[in-house]
């Protein structure tokens, strides 16, 4: 090879570099980064998070009978939308991913014919109570650690009251409130 092939091979090597600096230069300009001036989510502080928490526990909750009396079937009905996807709740509904929810009140546990429950919620028994059925919607894997249901949980108590009152509405002959 002559020197003048080994100068156009040269040259071409770093005429690409170039190149790629140049647009690495221009890209910068044109797309400018940083540094944002505060996060896009401060976290609480370790003592905020102490005195909240105190402060969540010296809150009076509602008792969930009183929940109930006050809870309306209709918002339920709006809550239980976002169920519809996994359950069925009319009378004779085939199971979806979740179990048909009609006449859930009082019903025992994992007991729907046809559906395979997860062995957490198989070795549960007794009965769907009104506390029951609370717990659970507020939080499904700690009412039975290792069941299939992927939801997350309801966390406002005056929500769970109206699902479970629209719940309960779903049935030949509902369930008597508790303490009637």
């Amino acid at each position: 090879m002559d020197s003048f092939e080994f100068n156009k091979i040269a040259g071409a090597v770093l005429g690409t570099l170039l190149f790629i600096m140049g647009l690495g230069i221009v890209s910068d300009a044109v797309f400018k980064g940083g540094v944002p001036k505060q996060s896009a989510y401060a976290l609480p502080a370790a003592e905020e998070a102490s005195a909240g928490g105190a402060a969540a526990a010296a809150a009076p909750s509602v008792p969930l009978p009183e929940l109930l009396a006050k809870a309306d079937a209709k918002k339920g009905e709006g809550l239980f939308k976002a169920c519809a996807s996994c359950h069925a709740v009319e009378k004779g509904g085939a199971n979806k991913v979740g179990p048909a929810l009609y006449g859930i009140v009082n019903r025992q546990i994992a007991s729907v014919a046809g559906f395979g429950y997860s062995d957490a919620l198989k070795g549960k028994g007794g009965n769907w109570s009104y506390d029951s059925l609370d717990s659970f919607v507020a939080n499904p894997k700690g009412f039975a650690a290792g069941t299939k249901m992927a939801y997350g949980g309801e966390k406002d108590a005056a929500k769970r009251a109206d699902l479970i009152a629209y719940l309960r509405a779903q049935a030949d002959a509902p369930a008597p409130l508790p303490g009637k």
